[in-house]
């Protein structure tokens, strides 16, 4: 979501002359646009303005922003606490960040904007970058949650739930393809309840319109409720060829006691039970997922629960953090903190386990073959010159990242083009990547072996 939101940061910016360029010392305005999920997050935010001042001293003409989530949640405080920062824009505000912009520089003065618009207001204008860049993109369907989890700021920095219209979701998937885009990532909160609150159909409906849309190889989205998958949406992972076999799942914990606390509302039964579905479905599914460790109150009995449900489920990979207290979030205020020290030890231990199954499951890989979409070069060994080979990087329907060699007399890696799709066949497995060869080379026009594209 950050991406996109940044995404549109940089367009709405062009269309007041500025232009993107690789160092903040060459910059007439930096922004920060920022996520306060976690403490370290945040924390992370103050360290870059500090280092901001000097910068400011040296180029007092320099502005500086913050947008996102942080900027959402402090508000003036960041103003306060910052003096040499210029504009504070919030979760909502993206639309109007270049007429702030334009402002300070004609009028000076320093400008908060936090308000929320709390409808579909926020959408409008939302478009596509003028020049994508890969074969991948993040398209936005809804903002905002309505689930109010215990741990969670989402609601009170994003706002409550809304959803996109349809038309407007489409049109830009369209004019993605149009350009090149052989993937999307359809994003939400909560991407299971899109379009209940405003009609517009089920998320399942949407994703059956967007599987229409000529050009375009690949859907996936993110991130999904259990509570709220439904059977329907199950059933796309069947009928819909387009759509990838992955679902990121967050399961948060595995106690039925600490899902309580989270106010989760599924029950470690419930979670259980559309694992199964989803698999009875779709076999080769990748399901990911997230964990908590150290929530208020959370007992040795209960984070054996939890690894017991990853051991139960053999998740492909997961995200996994300690718990932090969060300002507005009612668990900050919760009784029976736990101990940093239990809590690196309950992360460690559950990572631990997770890398061990995660490279039982690749190494089950070794031998068979695998649809992958590239993505362009590697960013490391990109080519190894005792052989001859450039390696590139892409993913599986299941979200599995594979490195691939190309025979090339060149560093540019032959005729390959991001966004083919091609058969790999697996010869190594790590604990967070495969490694393989494509499977069928022939000359292409120019006498030189390129890969055959296969359709997803």
């Amino acid at each position: 979501m950050n991406v996109y939101d940044s995404e549109q940061i940089l367009q709405r910016l062009q269309t007041i002359g500025y232009r993107q360029c690789d160092s903040p010392d060459k910059a007439d305005l930096i922004v920060l646009n920022t996520c306060a999920i976690r403490e370290k997050a945040e924390q992370k935010v103050y360290s870059f303005l500090g280092r901001q001042a000097k910068r400011k001293q040296h180029r007092p003409e320099l502005l500086v922003a913050v947008g996102g989530c942080v900027a959402q949640q402090e508000g003036r405080r960041l103003l306060e606490r910052i003096p040499h920062l210029d504009l504070v824009f919030g979760t909502h505000a993206v639309g109007r960040l270049a007429g702030h912009v334009e402002r300070i520089r004609k009028n000076g003065g320093r400008i908060v904007d936090v308000d929320m618009d709390g409808g579909g207001a926020i959408f409008d204008g939302l478009e596509p970058l003028d020049a994508p860049s890969g074969p991948s993109r993040f398209v936005t369907i809804m903002q905002g949650c309505d689930n109010f989890c215990t741990y969670c700021v989402v609601p009170y920095v994003r706002g409550r739930e809304v959803s996109r219209p349809p038309s407007q979701i489409l049109s830009e998937i369209r004019a993605l393809a149009g350009s090149g885009v052989r993937e999307v990532t359809l994003l939400g909160q909560n991407v299971n309840s899109y379009g209940a609150k405003e009609g517009y159909g089920s998320f399942a409906d949407l994703l059956k319109k967007v599987s229409g849309i000529d050009g375009l190889a690949r859907i996936r989205f993110t991130t999904s409720h259990p509570k709220d998958l439904s059977d329907e949406l199950i059933d796309c992972f069947a009928a819909l060829d387009r759509l990838c076999r992955h679902i990121h799942l967050p399961v948060q914990s595995g106690s039925d006691r600490v899902l309580k606390r989270m106010n989760r509302r599924y029950r470690r039964a419930d979670y259980l039970d559309k694992v199964g579905r989803l698999r009875s479905v779709c076999p080769d599914i990748g399901i990911t997922s997230d964990f908590i460790v150290g929530f208020p109150g959370e007992s040795d009995e209960d984070f054996a629960d939890t690894i017991d449900l990853m051991r139960s489920v053999q998740f492909d990979g997961v995200f996994a953090f300690q718990y932090s207290d969060r300002p507005s979030a009612p668990a900050s205020g919760f009784a029976g903190k736990i101990d940093d020290t239990v809590k690196k030890r309950r992360l460690a231990e559950l990572l631990d386990l997770q890398e061990t199954i995660t490279l039982c499951k690749n190494r089950a890989l070794v031998g068979s073959v695998q649809q992958v979409m590239a993505e362009g070069p590697s960013k490391k060994n990109y080519f190894q010159e005792a052989h001859r080979t450039a390696l590139w990087t892409g993913r599986t329907p299941q979200n599995r990242i594979v490195h691939f060699a190309l025979d090339t007399p060149t560093h540019g890696g032959g005729m390959m083009a991001p966004g083919t799709i091609l058969n790999v066949r697996i010869e190594e497995a790590f604990s967070h990547s495969l490694r393989g060869t494509p499977e069928i080379e022939r000359p292409n026009q120019h006498g030189r072996k390129g890969v055959d594209s296969h359709a997803a």
